[in-house]
């Protein structure tokens, strides 16, 4: 009997046996945590209205977090994912949008268009891909028109709102490869299906759970400038239960660091 042996195999059993952490970093990054019961402290049990996308980016979560192609440890301690701006939309694209579940006539609906590509079982390779239309996108008249929908109806898509007309949207293509257990390679890449020329901000972002609300007093986390190192900027991140990472930027820009308490 031919016992197949690849070297996805081998971090197979480096991960089984714990010689080595192949799936400590995967795509564990939540699609949504808002509107979620994990996030819901109103007295009616309402987690849709208790915590809603527009307040999101504004409003810092206690149970989870949550991004568009996004990783993060096991533990969802140290996170990364990509937020993308058309110069069209009022507000950055940091998370996928979707209706409610009083706000779609068939219930929940998420209102984007991504796909996850491929992935091996210890995610050493992953790839994923989301379409991004070029005009501002359609917040409001997705939920108004999908409020005016009875049950009995076909539900009011993104594609339905005409700003995918002629193909003017962006394909943003996210791959990740992993040198090592701890060591991630990651590579952006836009196309722009239309017929014009078209700008797209990139803004990656990485941050820290924050798991220290419970207990003040815990050692925190921190973010801050690395030396650079040839062309990338470089981002360190200091984790007491993780220890420290290094994110390496190549050709970006000015790193803007936020405190969001």
């Amino acid at each position: 009997m031919h016992i197949m042996s690849t070297f996805e195999h081998e971090r197979l059993e480096l991960s089984r046996t714990g010689a080595q952490p192949w799936k400590l970093w995967g795509p564990y990054l939540s699609e949504r945590q808002w509107g979620t019961v994990r996030e819901d402290y109103s007295d009616n049990g309402d987690a849709w209205s208790y915590f809603s996308h527009d307040q999101a980016r504004a409003r810092a979560y206690k149970w989870g977090e949550d991004g568009i192609a996004g990783i993060s440890d096991e533990k969802q301690r140290l996170c990364w994912s990509l937020a993308l701006w058309n110069g069209q939309d009022p507000i950055l694209k940091e998370r996928l949008f979707g209706l409610t579940n009083v706000e779609g006539n068939h219930g929940e609906d998420v209102k984007e268009y991504y796909f996850y590509l491929d992935s091996t079982p210890t995610h050493s390779y992953m790839k994923y891909l989301y379409k991004y239309p070029q005009a501002a996108y359609p917040y409001d008249d997705l939920v108004q028109r999908s409020r005016q929908r009875n049950r009995a109806e076909m539900e009011y898509e993104l594609l339905d709102t005409g700003v995918f007309a002629e193909n003017r949207y962006f394909d943003v293509f996210v791959e990740y490869a992993k040198a090592d257990a701890t060591d991630i390679l990651l590579r952006i890449e836009v196309a722009n299906r239309g017929p014009d020329a078209a700008t797209l901000h990139l803004l990656p972002h990485l941050w820290f759970r924050n798991t220290w609300w419970m207990a003040p007093d815990a050692p925190r986390p921190i973010l801050r400038a690395g030396k650079p190192h040839k062309n990338a900027a470089v981002v360190e991140a200091q984790h007491p239960e993780i220890g420290n990472y290094w994110l390496y930027c190549e050709g970006a820009g000015e790193l803007l660091f936020t405190e969001n308490e």
